[in-house]
């Protein structure tokens, strides 16, 4: 039974005998919504690619404070740092929505790299873009005031959806810790989008309706 490795960027241009390999070292596995993957400082003994369902990787502060770094979907792959760096994994990840979820383990991937170049490319260039996106959140969250992260962040979602209206990726709650911010402050800065007509909410649901003030308000050309 096919397990959708050839859905995962990262793998779709391999050939089809490394695909078949790949499949063959994974395990299905599955996780309601709320159960833990693994914890910071779990030993890093794989990754993993997300079939269906939502993953949100996240750190907790000594006071018990939550700080979501980053929220993963279906094709994409997570913990890729344990291939190479053979260290604990960095923070936790936890799912959101009951996912199947596709493990690799360390070892027997890193055989894999060992036999095809290719694959150790893809898997690098990933690891670069991953980089690339860490140093953007940091400093978007260090010189960006909230309503420019959150009007960035519809703009991806916009992006993503290829809609002017879409629902959220994630409750307010957990939206609120991606943009390092706190709920009270987001539900303000959304009741003032709506009050200048940039967007309307109806729950979870955004309609965007001032694509460019959307866009003047992410690149800080504009503000509230």
């Amino acid at each position: 039974m096919s397990k959708h490795v050839n859905n995962f960027s990262i793998f779709s241009s391999l050939p089809q005998e490394y695909i078949d390999k790949l499949e063959g070292i994974s395990q299905s596995r599955k996780y309601p919504a709320g159960q833990a993957i693994f914890m910071e400082n779990d030993p890093g003994n794989g990754f993993y690619g997300i079939v269906e369902g939502k993953i949100k990787i996240y750190k907790s502060s000594p006071f018990g404070k939550e700080h979501i770094l980053h929220i993963f979907g279906p094709g994409e792959v997570f913990a890729e740092v344990a291939v190479f760096a053979g260290i604990n994994f960095p923070a936790n990840a936890l799912a959101l929505e009951d996912s199947t979820l596709i493990f690799f383990p360390r070892n027997r991937f890193r055989s894999l790299l060992a036999e095809n170049p290719d694959l150790s490319m893809n898997l690098l260039s990933l690891m670069s873009m991953r980089l690339r996106q860490m140093v953007s959140k940091v400093e978007e969250l260090s010189l960006k005031e909230v309503p420019a992260r959150l009007a960035a962040h519809l703009l991806l979602l916009r992006q993503n959806t290829d809609k002017d209206k879409f629902n959220l990726d994630v409750n307010k709650s957990q939206l609120a810790s991606l943009l390092g911010t706190i709920p009270e402050t987001l539900s303000r800065v959304i009741r003032k989008m709506k009050d200048e007509n940039i967007i309307q909410t109806n729950g979870s649901e955004v309609v965007i309706v001032d694509m460019q003030g959307l866009e003047d308000l992410a690149e800080g050309a504009y503000r509230l």
